[in-house]
């Protein structure tokens, strides 16, 4: 794979001390390269949360290496002085959950992050109206989020993520409350819009619907992570 929107090496978590202590990451490695949507799986408490939230700076790692875009982020210790920047420029979100600003329309919810960010206000709406373009909820640039199906909703979400063109995406359970038709078709979404940007994005999921899709997948076990060539590679 010619560079690296993710790569983590080595990566540890630990919560508390001595005979209370819990490993919950116990070494992750994993890579997933630019344009590439990879598929992550595990039990229920084998670490899959706790990587992600260790992934997109929310909480620290205990050791290990972390690389996101062409940037160290983390090598025992945080190497980023800004850590709500990275989060903010550098990483989408999507959740189960659309988490849309219900008072805010549709290209105002696209567009709040890149303004936040300090982007003028017309080129940020700009900017949310082509991705809604691209997602095919353009015609819903003025509705309210109470006005949208849920299909719709996680199509808005995911241009939010798409907003600051970040080259990391994480997305934590996304097609869960979704049908088997629209599931698959956020799925088709994803990798096509990470083919577009370049963009690498990892996919926590239970969901039985989209597992076969991926062209690779981690399994995670114990905090352990190990790579499996999936269906969709065939």
């Amino acid at each position: 794979m010619e560079g690296f929107g993710i790569h983590i090496a080595g990566l540890r978590k630990r919560y508390g001390e001595g005979e209370a202590v819990v490993n919950a990451l116990k070494d992750v490695t994993m890579t997933v390269a630019p344009g590439e949507v990879v598929g992550l799986i595990g039990p229920s408490g084998s670490g899959k949360s706790t990587l992600l939230k260790c992934l997109g700076a929310v909480i620290e790692p205990t050791a290990g290496r972390m690389t996101l875009g062409d940037e160290v982020i983390f090598d025992d210790g945080w190497k980023i002085p800004d850590l709500r920047a990275l989060r903010r420029d550098r990483i989408g979100f999507i959740f189960q959950a659309p988490y849309l600003i219900p008072f805010l329309d549709v290209t105002d919810n696209v567009a709040l992050l890149p303004m936040l960010a300090g982007q003028p206000n017309d080129v940020a709406r700009r900017r949310a109206r082509a991705l809604l373009d691209a997602l095919d909820v353009g015609h819903r640039a003025k509705a309210q989020p109470s006005q949208l199906s849920g299909g719709e909703q996680q199509r808005v979400a995911i241009a939010r993520a798409l907003a600051n063109q970040p080259p990391v995406i994480l997305a934590d359970e996304p097609t869960a409350p979704l049908d088997s038709e629209r599931a698959l078709g956020v799925v088709r979404i994803l990798n096509e819009m990470a083919g577009q940007f370049r963009t690498a994005i990892i996919v926590v999921t239970h969901d039985e619907k989209i597992i076969p899709t991926f062209k690779r997948i981690y399994q995670i076990r114990d905090g352990k992570t190990f790579e499996e060539k999936g269906q969709g590679a065939g």
